[in-house]
């Protein structure tokens, strides 16, 4: 008896030993399990470039989503429901998008920004194109692909009108490019370089062949760094008030 109840005994703390000391284990077993499943959430739930990603990365430097690059023969645009990105259209003439290409983040084309235009430039008639905030990248790198975030400062922008409705492009320099990274303002710009632009936006959507029918686009006017700011903080405040958020 003594014997049985030693070796129960012995048995018991051994149990106890094997017990405490596998505790960890399932501690880090649970916790691996627990990250893949956060890591698993991510992947799935991709957040939604428009609706899931913040509009600025800091103070002075905007968070943009690139859709096209210049090497880009066809047109992508975000699809505004799943966040993925679609073909619009291939490109059918000779233009090439001088810049990168894409929006900003949690920004809205309402009538915050439409009345904007219309004070800048008296015309009652215009309304915003229901669109996220549409942005031109300057950089000296080559970039391959869209689909990416990139840290941007605004210089300027176009105050466009795409068949009455407002279609402002913002002109901004990538963070830290060896080229335009310093460069702060749309006039410090090459004119050369903001001519390729205007010229891009003015004739992207025209049939070569078509000369007599009226523009679709015009660029009523240009304008600099304190206005592209103040367009941009009009277009979060029309987001928030499209998508209810306080």
């Amino acid at each position: 008896m003594p014997h049985i109840v030693g070796k129960t005994a012995i048995m018991g703390y051994k149990n106890k030993r094997e017990n405490v000391s596998m505790a960890p284990v399932k501690r880090d077993i649970n916790l691996l399990l627990k990250c893949d499943w956060k890591l698993m959430d991510i992947l799935v739930n991709k957040p939604h470039p428009w609706h899931g990603i913040d509009l600025f990365e800091n103070e002075r430097t905007l968070n943009a989503f690139i859709e096209l690059v210049p090497s880009d023969n066809v047109k992508y645009e975000i699809d505004k429901k799943t966040g993925y990105l679609k073909i619009d259209r291939p490109q059918k003439y000779s233009n090439i998008f001088p810049s990168l290409y894409g929006f900003l983040p949690k920004t809205y084309s309402g009538k915050r920004v439409a009345e904007y235009s219309v004070n800048k430039i008296n015309r009652p008639d215009l309304v915003g194109d229901g669109d996220p905030l549409d942005i031109c990248v300057l950089t000296e790198s080559t970039i391959n692909h869209g689909d990416v975030i990139v840290n941007a400062i605004p210089i300027g922008g176009f105050r466009m009108i795409d068949q009455g409705e407002v279609d402002d492009k913002i002109i901004a320099v990538l963070k830290d490019d060896p080229l335009y990274g310093e460069v702060r303002e749309l006039s410090d710009c090459r004119s050369s370089v903001i001519n390729r632009l205007r010229h891009y936006f003015l004739t992207y959507k025209e049939i070569p062949t078509d000369c007599d029918s009226p523009a679709k686009c015009e660029i009523a006017s240009v304008y600099d760094s304190t206005q592209a700011r103040e367009v941009i903080e009009l277009a979060s405040k029309d987001y928030q008030e499209k998508f209810c958020i306080r």
